[in-house]
């Protein structure tokens, strides 16, 4: 089974769609599995992190800020702004695909794990994550 999730975003950082991810999961007839996820943009990211304390999340954000910073002289691709390429670096140096088991109709996720999207622009739109479920 194939399937799109639509996210919106409120500027850079991770968000979390875990609930999404599980409700699709459920609706499935697969009583276990693996669900592969891939999103369809460049500039945005996929990632399994720390769901209980925002400060894990702020922390990653704040720490991959420092290590890709906007309006970097070495920067050519700025057409669509000062985040342009800092956020197609950021997705390189991060994911865009994930694997998640799942058992009895459930993700095999540990208890704090959660699936985010990590968005690097600061004014993006939806984002299209394609969801596959498979035995």
């Amino acid at each position: 089974m194939i399937k799109t999730l639509q996210i919106t975003p409120s500027g850079q950082g991770l968000h979390e769609f875990t609930r999404e991810l599980e409700i699709l999961v459920q609706t499935t007839e697969l009583a276990e599995g693996l669900c592969t996820l891939f999103v369809k943009h460049t500039s945005c990211s996929l990632t399994i992190q720390e769901n209980a304390d925002p400060s894990a999340r702020q922390d990653l954000e704040n720490w991959l800020n420092r290590l890709v910073p906007e309006n970097d002289a070495l920067y050519t691709h700025i057409f669509e702004g000062s985040d342009d390429m800092p956020s197609h670096i950021k997705s390189a140096l991060t994911a865009t695909t994930l694997s998640i088991p799942f058992m009895n109709g459930e993700l095999c996720l540990g208890t704090w794990q959660g699936v985010f999207l990590w968005e690097h622009r600061n004014n993006a739109g939806a984002r299209t994550v394609v969801v596959h479920l498979g035995s």
